[in-house]
């Protein structure tokens, strides 16, 4: 029996829950078995892929920082300048989604506002998600997009096509310049169209 002069110990109500709470109660809904790890982040692995969350709370809200890193395979090109460029892309193109490269890995991160009674589960899901696409979209961007830039350097038109990629009409897709860079360079290294800024 228990002490009947102790009051009950009973968790509070999901509203009133910190944030670090309510994503573990969100992740165990997601069935993705989190887990806390020595800095106090919640880890967790979504389609073979370790993620990590970190709550930043105080203040009138609170932030939800969804990251992963990954160490770079030796397939990727090995220029810093192209392994950046392909982060620029994501930040620049990917909503939500930062990117960066420190100590020779990918760092992706999604960062959110998260209401002091909001269900996390939501953005949980959309973060992880785009995390994801957004790692093969990086290996691919810096892949085909190393390729290009040599086509160009060799001569070429830099008309490169994306490997097992195309539209619905059967069309491949070529690929582009660096989002950072705009337009197409030219051999000598000036933007084909475009002032200076």
């Amino acid at each position: 029996m228990t002490d009947p002069t102790s009051l009950p110990n009973f968790p509070p109500p999901p509203e009133e829950s910190p944030l670090r709470g309510r994503v573990l109660d969100a992740l165990q809904d997601l069935q993705l078995q989190p887990d806390l790890d020595a800095e106090g982040d919640i880890k967790f692995t979504a389609q073979e892929q370790q993620l990590f969350v970190r709550s930043l709370t105080g203040g009138q809200v609170d932030i939800m920082r969804v990251y992963g890193q990954w160490q770079i395979a030796d397939s990727v090109p090995t220029d810093l300048l192209t392994r950046l460029n392909g982060c620029n892309d994501i930040t620049l193109g990917v909503n939500l989604v930062k990117a960066g490269i420190a100590s020779g890995n990918l760092v992706l991160s999604v960062e959110q506002v998260i209401a002091p009674k909001e269900n996390p589960k939501a953005k949980v899901q959309i973060a992880v998600s785009m995390i994801l696409q957004a790692v093969a979209l990086w290996h691919r961007n810096v892949t085909a997009k190393a390729k290009r830039e040599a086509d160009i350097a060799a001569g070429g038109t830099g008309d490169v096509v994306v490997e097992g990629k195309g539209d619905a009409s059967g069309e491949q897709q070529k690929v582009g310049p660096w989002l950072s860079e705009g337009t197409r360079r030219k051999q000598g290294g000036t933007p084909d169209a475009g002032g200076e800024a």
